[in-house]
């Protein structure tokens, strides 16, 4: 379960960046997850929870946006959405060019796991 170990990773950034920005409560964070990381988003949100408690973390809303896996295809040229398999193997995700079934594909998107944005209150 390699959701622990982003989580703990997401929750020790958000809470640098807002120690270095004297904040006194972070509000909001805003994630964005690459479906190729093959997080899962849930698990993520439930890690985060428990990782934030007793911090100025604690009552942000945290939104997780999951960025679909963009491709060009090496074979067709196609570039667009990847067709993804909904039972992708944990082990290894494979996107296909959705024009011709081809695995030889350059991924444009779908791999990042970024914090987007943070929004945090200030003392007066």
């Amino acid at each position: 379960m390699h959701e622990l170990s982003m989580a703990n990773s997401m929750v020790e950034a958000i809470l640098d960046t807002a120690k270095k920005n004297d904040a006194i409560q972070v509000t909001e964070a805003v994630l964005e997850v690459g479906e190729l990381t093959m997080l899962n988003p849930e698990q993520l949100r439930f890690m985060m929870d428990v990782l934030r408690e007793d911090t100025i973390l604690k009552d942000a809303e945290i939104i997780i946006n999951m960025i679909p896996i963009e491709i060009e295809c090496e074979s067709c040229g196609f570039k667009g959405v990847s067709k993804t398999d909904e039972e992708m193997d944990h082990l290894m995700a494979v996107a296909t060019c959705p024009k011709c079934d081809n695995t030889r594909v350059h991924i444009i998107q779908g791999q990042e796991c970024n914090i987007k944005t943070i929004k945090i209150e200030k003392e007066d």
